[in-house]
């Protein structure tokens, strides 16, 4: 069995308020879910209204399949106009990690 992981570091367009916040992130979160079949949820800067971390993650047994959805999900976030992706972190778990 392995675990991938990806988490996503955002920084958000015109966006003034942590309503407005809400507004461009939950939208994210849930086509990442919908559209890859993911667990994926805010995970840091949420006192911040520009920026967001955004973690994924995929369990499988296939490696090569956890390393297909990563990267289709981490493409699909690069071509999200009302986000800049200031940087991308991918590891893989397997059961051989302590």
């Amino acid at each position: 069995m392995f675990v991938g992981t990806l988490s996503f570091d955002l920084l958000l367009g015109d966006v003034r308020s942590l309503k407005e916040k809400r507004s461009v992130v939950r939208p994210i979160v849930a086509e990442l879910h919908r559209k890859f079949a993911v667990s994926v949820a805010e995970v840091d800067h949420h006192d911040l209204y520009r920026r967001a971390e955004i973690g994924v993650a995929v369990v499988s047994g296939d490696l090569g399949h956890i390393n297909d959805v990563l990267g289709r999900c981490e493409r699909w976030m690069v071509a999200r106009p009302e986000v800049d992706l200031l940087s991308a972190r991918q590891r893989i778990h397997g059961d051989e990690d302590d």
